[in-house]
Order: C-alpha cells, then sequence, then structure tokens
C-alpha cells in the first residue's frame, strides 16, 4: 500500500472490518448482494475513503478499507453499518417484515483489524478467497 498524505501528515492506515448481519440471517445474497456492493463502492468514495478490496458473504462483510488518520475505524463501520441499512431495507422492504421486524440489518459488534501485523496484500487476498471457500 502506498504512503498517502493530507495537509498536515503522512499515513497509510488500512482497516480491515467485518460486518455481520444481525441473528446471522443469511440475508445478504442475489440481488441484495449486488446492490450492497454497489451501495460500499459508492458510500466509500463518498466519504473519502479508498475500499482495497470487499466481499459480501450472505450473512457478514469484509471490507478492506484506508482512511485518514482523522477517522477512526468505529466511524467507518458505524457509517455503513447505519446508511447501508436503511437503504437496504427500503429497496428490499421484505427483508424487514421477514427478518428483522423493528430491528437493524447488522449486529451491534464488528471486527477490525489493522495491516500492522501482516501484510495488505495478504487481506486483501483473504478478502477475495473468502467466496472459493
Amino acid at each position: 500500500m502506498e504512503t498517502k498524505t493530507t495537509k498536515h501528515s503522512v499515513y497509510n492506515l488500512n482497516y480491515h472490518i467485518v460486518l455481520v448481519t444481525k441473528y446471522r440471517h443469511k440475508v445478504l445474497v442475489g440481488d441484495v448482494e449486488t446492490f450492497v456492493k454497489t451501495r460500499l463502492q459508492e458510500l466509500c468514495k463518498q466519504y473519502g475513503w479508498e475500499l482495497l478490496a470487499q466481499e459480501v458473504m450472505s450473512e457478514h462483510i469484509h471490507l478492506f478499507v484506508s482512511a485518514e488518520p482523522k477517522v477512526a475505524p468505529l466511524s467507518i463501520a458505524s457509517t455503513i453499518k447505519s446508511i447501508l441499512a436503511v437503504d437496504v431495507f427500503r429497496k428490499f422492504s421484505t427483508l424487514k417484515s421477514k427478518y428483522y421486524r423493528g430491528s437493524g440489518l447488522f449486529s451491534r459488534g464488528c471486527y477490525y483489524g489493522s495491516a500492522g501485523t501482516v501484510s495488505s496484500e495478504t487481506i486483501r487476498r483473504y478478502i477475495e478467497d473468502q467466496k472459493g471457500e
């Protein structure tokens, strides 16, 4: 990964974030999966985060994202979870009534990892190989 710069800093911060659907319902499939992948790319672009890799599994999402030092990984996950849930429920309203009556799409917790202990390329390969298992 390349070193990036802002007006006042030089950084190379890359986060592996995993978002899990509530109750591990396998709802991120078919058209929902396609919509989520597209929407994730749009959200990252909108907020100025670099989406290095992504994989949408049936009940969880792997993201590899680079962001400026002022952006906490918690903020990235919270923003994505809240906006994505609203958008998914708006487009696929049957999911809300069938699986999530009154609750959100994602579990409260997340996995956060950094590229500090392994190379960025290792994380990228891991995410891209998820569907192969």
